[in-house]
């Protein structure tokens, strides 16, 4: 599995794979998990408390407290069993997320809002913890070292494209444990080809796509979780029997976590596919800003849309097509792709979402919905970069209504 991530520096990647500790190895991994886990609420805890308080702390002053001076109480003793760069990460981890979550009540952070961050809890499924370079090292023999656990044998699916600047070690819901490496990786553009597509996702097919040469393309939507609700539902009954605290209900807890992260693997090697495909084809990919997380609400749509996974298919486009030298290009979520004409442009005051074709009443073509929107995309995605690259769309200013910006000569009378 591979995510990319952006940074000022460049572009860096994610290689996650599959480790295999040892009975030893997974105890003391999971003291770590642990200890991380307290560092980061008792360094959340003094946050909160000096803001009630109205006093300002460094964040030097913070690690201080919660680290170094917490190892020589007799309650906290036991943090020096564990490696202090995975501490220092985790009290990183409780400032990023404080400041997040002020940074997105007052307009700095945007997108979605942020909320407070939350007290971690042993309760929960998925633990982590990471190291960075002088925590971890790769062994000749193929084994990551990791301070204070030893040699770790590592499934290596592929080789490393560079030498890794930091690790996460993961251990999911399933049990499973695995080593997320950060990479930096080269930019390789593809070839320039003389193709742009408009998409359009939905839930009867994972995506449609219209292209500039007139061509129609079409992919499919799989619905890995569909499959699989009959032997989901019955392992939930069979939970939902076993009393509550036991080793067998705990035992059908991970009978279900492996069940869905089956079904999260073969949707994200799917989606990996069929972007990669994409962006080759494509120079240009013009895709529609999608509300999910307001459509997700919707109790009738909730299943098939998380089904599809449209919020992972077009991220994935869009980190493929920055590494190989593509343009991804969104159009306003307000554009009423479905309901507008490719042909003439008529918009239509409404169309039921059962309706799957429709001709239009002012040029009487047959549309098929879901291509109409993606000629639709396409269109407009293609005018908002016009006249982006084109010229000025904005008033001129007093200067060049005079004439007299710099550079230019006043045409005599």
């Amino acid at each position: 599995m591979s995510e990319v991530v952006f940074t000022v520096a460049g572009m860096q990647m994610r290689y996650r794979y599959r480790i295999d500790p040892t009975s030893a190895q997974q105890a003391m991994l999971s003291r770590v998990f642990g200890c991380c886990r307290v560092v980061f609420d008792d360094a959340l805890r003094v946050r909160e408390d000096a803001h009630r308080a109205g006093v300002k702390l460094s964040d030097s002053e913070i690690q201080r407290r919660v680290i170094t001076e917490a190892k020589t109480t007799e309650a906290r003793a036991w943090l020096c069993e564990v490696p202090s760069v995975a501490l220092v990460q985790s009290v990183n981890d409780s400032r990023r997320a404080w400041r997040n979550f002020f940074d997105s009540g007052s307009g700095k952070r945007k997108g979605r809002k942020v909320g407070r961050p939350r007290f971690k809890s042993r309760k929960d499924h998925r633990q982590s913890f990471r190291l960075t370079r002088n925590g971890f090292s790769l062994k000749a023999n193929g084994r990551l070292y990791l301070a204070k656990v030893g040699e770790v044998a590592v499934r290596w699916s592929r080789e490393l494209p560079s030498t890794p600047s930091s690790v996460t070690i993961i251990r999911e819901p399933d049990g499973h444990f695995y080593a997320s490496f950060v990479v930096d990786v080269p930019a390789s553009p593809l070839p320039a080809v003389a193709r742009e597509a408009g998409v359009d996702v939905g839930i009867a097919r994972l995506a449609t796509i219209a292209t500039t040469d007139g061509g129609r393309s079409d992919i499919a939507n799989p619905k890995h979780l569909g499959r699989r609700l009959r032997k989901l539902a019955r392992l939930e009954r069979e939970k939902s029997r076993r009393q509550k605290g036991s080793t067998n209900r705990d035992k059908s807890r991970r009978k279900i976590a492996v069940a869905h992260a089956k079904v999260a693997r073969a949707r994200r090697d799917y989606h990996h596919k069929q972007a990669l495909a994409l962006v080759r084809e494509n120079q240009v990919i013009h895709l529609e800003d999608l509300n999910i997380v307001g459509m997700v609400k919707n109790r009738r749509l909730a299943r098939a849309i998380s089904d599809a996974g449209w919020g992972q298919f077009l991220r994935i486009i869009g980190e493929k097509a920055d590494r190989y030298g593509r343009t991804v290009h969104t159009v306003s979520r307000w554009l009423a792709s479905s309901k507008t004409c490719s042909g003439c442009g008529h918009r239509l005051a409404e169309l039921p979402l059962q309706i799957r074709t429709w001709t239009c009443p002012a040029c009487r073509v047959l549309h098929d919905r879901d291509h109409n929107a993606a000629k639709v995309i396409l269109a407009a995605g293609r005018a908002e970069r016009l006249n982006a690259c084109g010229a000025s769309v904005s008033p001129p200013s007093t200067r060049e209504a005079r004439g007299d910006e710099a550079g230019s000569t006043p045409t005599a009378a």
